[in-house]
């Protein structure tokens, strides 16, 4: 079979890296002050990529490699007698010194194979790697994804200074099991370091070991990750636990690992979000060590895929449902770790967005429900269900307690109890020792997908509390029919309210069924998110910004709120 060479794709990939290399080649001697192991290690990588391929302006320039040198002498000085880099959060950190090794022993590589003049550059890459190695086989790692980048860099030292004590330890966190469930998503359920560090990873390590298993990982992390490219061409986030919660990210960190995935499994739908991946241009300057690297990325992409719409997707481990159509792109979600671990932690799911709805470039970001119940912060659902096609079902019971005096048995003389957190805040009250008085709040969220929107239908029960509902437009557009509150806030009463921009629009009305009337724009004490005890306790926040639409009352409550994605033209045709 005749392989072709997608000759636009690797020129695009080197005028990406020239960005980067020219301004340094430009000045070959110039110290790199202040830039961090990772930044020099990156850029070398980078210079020799770009003399080595035919199509970077620094093709065989002496420049490029004199500036490669000149930043080998900066990252070797940043590394400590352990082998490890200085500088960052994490002190003398195996995983964060992995990252480096790895792009300088994927730039010895590079360097090995360009020739004589790129031999001193080759000869500082194997020191520096040669001094790492120890500290890295024997290191230990504090997060999921860093196993992964920590074994990719063993790998890789044992691809080009092979050691049998390098795989052995690359088996013995191999061992452990990769962290992705049955549906394709890794336990920090993030795109970020999906992207960046969990696929590069077990994609080096499946072709240096040969270990299908692990390429096999990646392919359904792929597979789950199409379900989760929004309109934007952004991958949702809302469900990750980990700092990319609540941020937009781009598909196209994604590109190398779809399009090579679609090259070696003939994927029309890889092919397809390849091509999605790289509707931008490329930006990556990485990208062109990558085709030299891996020269399969180099050959031309199989015909993609249509796309099937409508389209839905439910998540079950992760508790989030999408469904795609030609009008609007709805995502439902109800997979909080707070509920569980009962705090706001780096590592956890918290976000508490329980709904998106994409309807052209009129975007709804967010919709949140807070309440003033003992400043236990805005819904996040314990549980979801679902009811059918299209209809899920979120709820959540939150319970505080008044506790009543000890029993005889566990009174002290001194006072002195044991210091005890009770889930809402800690006191010398041995809490689990004493009959408590609870009052619960109980949440349901009912929401039925639309291929224009959804319908959601609000039961809150048990005292009399005030809550607010907060609808978070992307900024851009404008609101019309709701009451101005100041600094973009706005409140919806009664009746319709419609965000627009250009000619998409997403409507909202709101009906209530049972309860008192929904607030009005001079209670401006109910119509305010509160983020919870957790971020209030240190001035923090995690309220969104942009065009918020609120709702709000005292419950209990009963209401049903519609949202409808249109086209002002179309509605003024009809």
């Amino acid at each position: 079979m005749q392989i072709t060479l997608d000759r636009e794709f690797v020129r695009e990939a080197a005028r990406a890296a020239d960005r980067t290399a020219v301004p340094l080649a430009d000045r070959p001697d110039e110290e790199p002050a202040g830039v961090a192991h990772r930044g020099l290690a990156h850029r070398v990588k980078i210079l020799l990529a770009a003399y080595r391929s035919p199509d970077s302006a620094l093709h065989g320039s002496e420049r490029a490699v004199a500036a490669a040198v000149t930043h080998l002498a900066a990252l070797r000085a940043l590394q400590t007698p352990s082998g490890l880099f200085a500088g960052g959060d994490n002190v003398q950190s195996p995983p964060d010194s992995a990252f480096t090794v790895n792009d300088v022993c994927d730039a010895h590589v590079i360097a090995t194979g360009g020739g004589p003049e790129l031999r001193e550059a080759a000869a500082a890459l194997a020191e520096i790697a040669g001094a790492a190695c120890e500290s890295l086989r024997t290191g230990g790692v504090h997060t999921p994804n860093h196993r992964w980048e920590l074994c990719a860099a063993l790998a890789r030292l044992h691809r080009s200074f092979p050691d049998a004590r390098l795989l052995d330890r690359i088996d013995a966190w191999l061992a452990e099991g990769v962290d992705i469930d049955a549906e394709g998503m890794y336990s920090e359920r993030s795109a970020n370091y999906a992207a960046h560090v969990s696929n590069p990873s077990l994609l080096l390590l499946a072709d240096v070991l040969g270990r299908n298993d692990l390429r096999d990982a990646v392919e359904r992390n792929l597979t789950a990750t199409l379900d989760l490219i929004r309109p934007d061409g952004t991958v949702e986030t809302v469900h990750s636990r980990r700092q990319d919660q609540g941020q937009r990210f781009p598909l196209a960190p994604y590109l190398a690992h779809y399009r090579l995935l679609a090259i070696r499994t003939g994927r029309g739908d890889f092919s397809r979000a390849a091509g999605l991946a790289a509707a931008g241009g490329i930006e990556d300057p990485n990208l062109l060590a990558e085709t030299i690297l891996t020269p399969d990325l180099c050959r031309t992409l199989p015909e993609p895929a249509p796309e099937t719409l409508p389209r839905d997707r439910y998540f079950t481990t992760a508790r989030l449902a999408s469904h795609a159509s030609v009008t609007a792109h709805t995502v439902v979600y109800g997979g909080s770790d707070v509920p569980d671990h009962r705090r706001i932690r780096s590592g956890l799911a918290c976000d508490p967005t329980f709904l998106r709805l994409f309807a052209g470039e009129a975007v709804l970001d967010a919709v949140r429900l807070s309440r003033g119940f003992f400043d236990l912060g805005p819904f996040r659902a314990t549980d979801m269900a679902r009811l059918g096609d299209g209809r899920y079902r979120l709820t959540e019971a939150l319970t505080a307690a008044y506790y009543q005096p000890l029993p005889p048995a566990e009174r002290r003389a001194d006072g002195a109890y044991e210091m005890v957190d009770e889930g809402r805040f800690s006191a010398a009250m041995s809490f689990g020792r004493r009959p408590r008085d609870e009052v619960t709040l109980t949440t349901g969220v009912e929401v039925e997908i639309r291929d224009d929107g959804a319908e959601l239908r609000f039961d809150m029960a048990g005292p009399r509390v005030p809550w607010a509902l907060e609808l978070t437009f992307r900024p851009g557009g404008v609101v019309h029919g709701a009451e101005p509150l100041g600094e973009g806030r706005w409140c919806l009463s009664s009746g319709t309210t419609t965000y627009r921009v250009g000619e998409d629009e997403i409507r909202v009305e709101a009906g209530v069924h049972s309860g008192e009337p929904l607030a009005g724009p001079d209670q401006g004490d109910v119509l305010r998110y509160d983020p919870g005890q957790d971020y209030t306790l240190l001035r923090g926040t995690d309220a969104t910004t942009g065009e918020r639409v609120c709702l709000g009352g005292f419950g209990p409550h009963t209401l049903s709120v519609t949202l409808r994605a249109g086209r002002t033209r179309e509605r003024v045709q009809e």
